[in-house]
Order: C-alpha cells, then structure tokens, then sequence
C-alpha cells in the first residue's frame, strides 16, 4: 500500500490509500477519486513531508491505543484494520440514522433551525445544496456510501 496526499479543487487536503501509483492514476482518470469534505472530483496529488533516516533509532514510544481497535484486529496490517474500521463505521451510520433521501436538505434546516425534533439523519443533496447547508452554517457532511446492491 501506498499513502498520497492528495487536494481537491477546492483546496482540501485529505490522504489516499492506494496499491500503487498506477493505481492511483487509474482510479484518477475514471474519476473514481472524491474529496469527503466536499465531494470534488477534481483530485490531484500533493508533495508528501519526507522522511530522513538520520541516524540510530530512537526508541519508541509506547502506542496509543486507536479507537475502536478490538483484539480481532492485533496483527493485521493497516489497510486491513482501516477496512475494519471503516466498515464499523458504515455500519452504525447506516443503523443509527434516518434516511430522509431527497428531503435531506429541508430536512437538515428543520432540525438546525429547530423546527424538528433533533436527530441523526443521512439522505441526498446535490453540490449546490450541499454548498447553501454549509454557507448557511449548518454542520453537513458527505460520506461516500457503496451501491446498494454491494451491501447484501
């Protein structure tokens, strides 16, 4: 596995785990890539901080225990505990919330401004959409979501 660090268009900066460069580019091109502050799929690569081994080891500190980490997951690489990770995380978003789909941005206002009972939601805005609940200063966040039929 490969980590860049890549920017979308509207200057976020977020990494991305790929196998390789090639990788990358494919996922690049097909336009597959996509920020998750806001969705742009105009992703590129940014220079990385090196790392310089200057000398003797140093030694390390003791680790910090990751959140969410279980027994289940001692011993297996990164990507395989990210993967973990990110589908517990998939999970709960999709059990703990309500699916308001094309009502979300309406949806999202009522509850900010009070007009509905508070609660956690998930549903479909457009880039537009999603751009007012934000300049509106209303907390939002995209989350890419597999196709459904890849969640049987």
């Amino acid at each position: 596995m490969i980590v860049f660090d890549l920017v979308c268009g509207a200057g976020h900066r977020f990494e991305g785990w790929f196998n390789s460069a090639a990788d990358f580019a494919s996922q690049q091109e097909r336009k597959l890539l996509g920020c998750p502050s806001c969705g742009d799929a105009h992703v590129r690569r940014v220079p990385s901080a090196t790392r310089a081994n200057l000398g003797a080891e140093r030694p390390k500190p003791a680790p910090k225990p990751t959140p969410g980490k279980t027994s289940d997951m001692e011993g297996k690489d990164p990507f395989a505990i990210a993967q973990m990770l990110y589908s517990r995380m998939l999970d709960d978003l999709l059990t703990k919330t309500e699916d308001v789909g094309r009502d979300f941005p309406a949806t999202a206002r009522d509850i900010f401004y009070e007009r509905a009972p508070g609660r956690a939601i998930r549903g479909q805005a457009t880039d537009e959409e999603h751009q007012e609940l934000v300049d509106e200063g209303i907390p939002v966040a995209r989350i890419p979501l597999p196709p459904k039929e890849g969640l049987n």
